[in-house]
């Protein structure tokens, strides 16, 4: 069943209160956020790995993003702890396994097809932080192609940026802290996706730190 899939609204998920759903591996469980398809299916969830757990290898026809919320994520490339970004572009595989557990958000079967891009960034210890538009804003890129923008977003408290509009949407995950808008207060856990040409205008009174991607939803 399709979840989320119209992607002309405005959608809000709190992802701390999403049911466990299983998957293929007994110790591999998801929380689905968005989805449009069966086991091959474009979606977004937060996924966690059991201590042991492993799965089997399979390709990623369209891409896979990670961000590993915490514990320790391996594959045949490496092990990558809490803050890694990874990018699998369309065509590659894996095999993945976690020895001691971990949590993962995960996005699957969503990039371009001529998106070639795969990244392994160790965001805590990158040097590659960026002054942003307004005081209070760092911004670390994480990736791009065409007019999609991922990035990392820290916001010192009391931050407030001016309102502005998305061309090709905005996708959020709240790693850390609250995120505000004239919309409502959005904890750590929260998921947000906004439509091409929404308009909103943020801020954090507490401080916080975001997951970003722009540019990536169908225009209207």
């Amino acid at each position: 069943m399709p979840l989320n899939t119209d992607f002309s609204q405005r959608c809000v998920v709190d992802t701390t209160t999403l049911p466990w759903q299983p998957s293929p591996s007994p110790l591999v469980h998801r929380r689905l956020i968005e989805r449009d398809g069966g086991e091959q299916a474009r979606a977004t969830s937060i996924v966690r790995y059991d201590p042991g757990a492993t799965f089997s290898a399979h390709r990623h026809d369209l891409g896979e993003e990670i961000i590993v919320l915490d514990g320790i994520f391996s594959d045949e490339t490496g092990d990558y702890g809490p803050g890694t970004y990874l990018r699998n572009p369309p065509g590659s595989g894996h095999a993945p396994s976690s020895k001691p557990g971990c949590t993962l958000f995960v996005k699957l079967r969503h990039l371009a097809p001529d998106d070639r891009q795969q990244h392994a960034i160790d965001t805590r210890a990158s040097t590659d932080w960026r002054p942003g538009l307004v005081p209070g804003l760092q911004v670390l890129p994480l990736a791009g192609h065409g007019s999609e923008h991922t990035a990392l977003v820290r916001w010192a408290p009391g931050t407030r940026f001016s309102p502005h509009r998305h061309a090709g949407g905005e996708e959020i995950l709240v790693l850390e802290g609250v995120f505000s808008d004239e919309h409502g207060d959005y904890p750590a856990g929260t998921w947000l996706r906004s439509p091409d040409g929404s308009v909103h205008q943020p801020y954090s009174d507490t401080g916080c730190l975001i997951w970003v991607k722009t540019g990536h939803l169908p225009r209207g």
